[in-house]
């Protein structure tokens, strides 16, 4: 069985650009969000980006799934999957096929912001696998939770964010986000989490700043989707792609610098702006983790977290938690 819901509409979206870059290029310092990368371009580049030999994170997290897959679902033993961030569904299907082994799974929920390719990739779970109940919901997880399809749900459920996804937030909407997802789940429900893990800074820089530069091509593809939507006129060979360690906050920082002195006109806005030869805008944060402080963060959401697992080489973690009773 096959369903959708679209809860973002075009819209919504529109509306969500327009806002998000007002706001990102009138502020001090300028930053712009990193969920606007993932237009048809940005996705296929970010694709080619998990395959780049600098860029662990995805085989990482794999790896965990390929070894672990079938611990981490007797240890939930659910009855329904809702992804946030779904996207391919590639990882997700380890998760699924271990799911089915070793528990009741019956209901698979997708979650993603791309409407097109989320009613695709839904599709072909449900064709792949006869009898899970599929149902697709297009929104923005940050803002849309409570618009999940999950209260009819009878038996225990899990809630899984992959991808270290939860890294792109800084601490307090992180926060906010978790207490969100633990909101939704009933006591005794379970949060599977995707954590990169703090390491040497030389290569986390070099994940986010390959030698290719695609990396580099899909930072600057930011630019291209406000000129194309937005009707602004940003020169993107005038930005250069910078990666840079925060020690202090544990975050990897994506940013476009200005090449020259320049102005930027965006005419949906009616709003232009001016850029420093030198000056840096912010478009993506990548925090990792520590053990101890994740943990911490999950049990100040109403988590308790009961199972951590780790790649062989300790890149990258999977966390299975467990809804407290308020």
């Amino acid at each position: 069985m096959f369903r959708i819901d679209r809860n973002l509409t075009a819209d919504d979206l529109d509306k969500a650009l327009r806002r998000d870059v007002a706001e990102g290029l009138t502020a001090a310092p300028k930053r712009l969000p990193p969920k606007w990368f993932y237009d048809e371009r940005g996705s296929a580049l970010f694709e080619d980006i998990t395959g780049l030999p600098e860029y662990y994170p995805t085989r990482a997290e794999r790896a965990i799934l390929e070894e672990r897959s079938d611990e981490i679902a007797r240890a939930a033993g659910t009855g329904a999957l809702i992804e946030l961030g779904s996207g391919s569904g590639v990882k997700t299907r380890l998760l699924l096929d271990a799911m089915r082994r070793h528990g009741t799974l019956a209901r698979f929920v997708p979650v993603d912001v791309s409407g097109d390719f989320l009613a695709a990739s839904a599709r072909k779970v449900a064709d792949d696998y006869p009898g899970l109940d599929v149902h697709a919901v297009v929104g923005d997880f940050e803002h849309h939770l409570g618009l999940l399809p999950v209260r009819e749900d009878a038996g225990p459920r899990t809630l899984a964010v992959l991808g270290s996804t939860i890294g792109n937030q800084e601490p307090g909407p992180r926060a906010a986000f978790l207490g969100d997802i633990r909101s939704v789940l009933r006591p005794g429900d379970t949060f599977l989490l995707g954590a990169d893990l703090v390491k040497d800074p030389d290569r986390l820089v070099a994940a986010y700043d390959d030698e290719r530069g695609v990396t580099a091509e899909f930072d600057r593809n930011v630019l291209n989707v406000i000129n194309r939507e937005l009707g602004a006129d940003f020169d993107t060979a005038e930005f250069e792609h910078v990666a840079r360690w925060n020690e202090k906050e544990e975050w990897v920082e994506m940013r476009l610098r200005s090449r020259v002195d320049q102005r930027v006109r965006v005419d949906a806005l009616d709003l232009e702006v001016g850029f420093a030869a030198g000056e840096e805008m912010r478009t993506e944060i990548s925090a990792k983790f520590r053990r101890e402080g994740l943990e911490r963060e999950l049990a100040a959401a109403g988590f308790d977290p009961a199972h951590w697992w780790t790649d062989p080489d300790g890149d990258f973690s999977l966390s299975l938690s467990t809804a407290r009773a308020s």
